[in-house]
């Protein structure tokens, strides 16, 4: 019975996760396939929703979100991811930078994270914290709402 579970539920991984639900456009976008790895895999084929809880581990080629739980909804016709809400305690890695939080909650249609929760952006040195902060992935640009900015050490351009 457990190994049934498991083989369904890699086999709804790898359809849900396959690089081929993306468009062309969007793989330009995000590089490479999503990988996900958990303790703890619940399939809701009904509801469209895998739901991966405990050392939730998120990557792609260029960007790594750690998790304690995460929700992945998808389209039932195309199988393309619609929404991810990762909750406890988020960490986003994308090369220096890291945004971390309590809650994410990524909009594949608008490709774009919103953290709150206490979010916290960092790119080297330099800290950017505030209410909320909103990631939008396809212009590599962050909006901070109530942010306050810690500037340690400039860039030299």
């Amino acid at each position: 019975m457990m190994s049934r579970q498991l083989f369904i539920s890699s086999l709804l991984i790898l359809f849900i996760f396959s690089p081929n639900v993306f468009s062309e456009e969007k793989a330009q976008r995000i590089k490479g396939p999503i990988t996900i790895t958990s303790e703890m895999l619940i399939a809701d084929n009904k509801a469209h929703t895998a739901r991966f809880e405990r050392s939730v581990v998120a990557r792609t080629t260029d960007m790594t979100l750690y998790a304690n739980s995460m929700l992945v909804s998808y389209d039932a016709d195309a199988g393309d991811v619609t929404m991810i809400e990762a909750e406890g305690t988020i960490k986003l890695l994308k090369g220096a930078r890291a945004i971390t939080s309590q809650k994410a909650i990524y909009y594949a249609n608008e490709e774009k994270v919103i953290f709150t929760g206490e979010p916290r952006a960092t790119d080297g040195e330099n800290v950017v914290t505030g209410e909320k902060i909103t990631y939008l992935l396809h212009e590599d640009r962050y909006l901070v709402e109530k942010s306050k900015v810690f500037l340690k050490k400039q860039k030299i351009q």
